[in-house]
């Protein structure tokens, strides 16, 4: 049993870090290309988008699942593999702490100044959101990618 969670863990964290990564390499240097306009749309969208099912899913994995492989006692887990395992729930829990005090704040500030009626303009919008969202993310990026190396280094040793 803690091998399958342990192989869970690691397709977890795998999976998350690499969704991460896209958004920090891909995703959003072409949103950077936009207007003002269609930035603040196109991330609203996202935002609404993104937090259901599947993704909540793999954001509750990425944390339950090394939990679950730590608290499973194994008899011949060395001292080195519960310490990776340990450092890579760490960096995956930091990566959580990251988004919910950091990106969805932001997230939700997005989502309000389109309620507003005669809200700021999108260059003002633009200007509160993208690169306070952009250092977030980079930084749980770090943390999720980091996580995820050091559990497949836990999965190795």
């Amino acid at each position: 049993m803690a091998t399958v969670l342990l192989a869970l863990a690691v397709v977890a964290t795998g999976l998350y870090a690499g969704m991460m990564l896209i958004f920090l390499t891909g995703i959003m240097p072409a949103l950077a290309r936009l207007t003002d306009g269609e930035f603040v749309v196109a991330m609203r969208r996202m935002n609404e988008e993104v937090p259901r099912g599947p993704f909540l899913l793999l954001f509750l994995a990425e944390v339950a699942l090394p939990i679950a492989a730590l608290a499973v006692p194994v008899d011949d887990r060395s001292v080195a593999q519960w310490w990776l395992l340990l450092a890579g729930l760490i960096c995956v829990v930091v990566n959580h702490l990251v988004t919910v005090a950091g990106n969805i704040p932001l997230n939700n500030a997005l989502a309000s100044s389109e309620a507003e009626p005669g809200a700021n303009p999108d260059s003002a919008v633009r200007a509160a959101f993208e690169s306070r969202w952009n250092r977030f993310h980079a930084v749980r990026t770090f943390f999720a990618v980091a996580g995820f190396a050091l559990i497949v280094s836990a999965s190795l040793s």
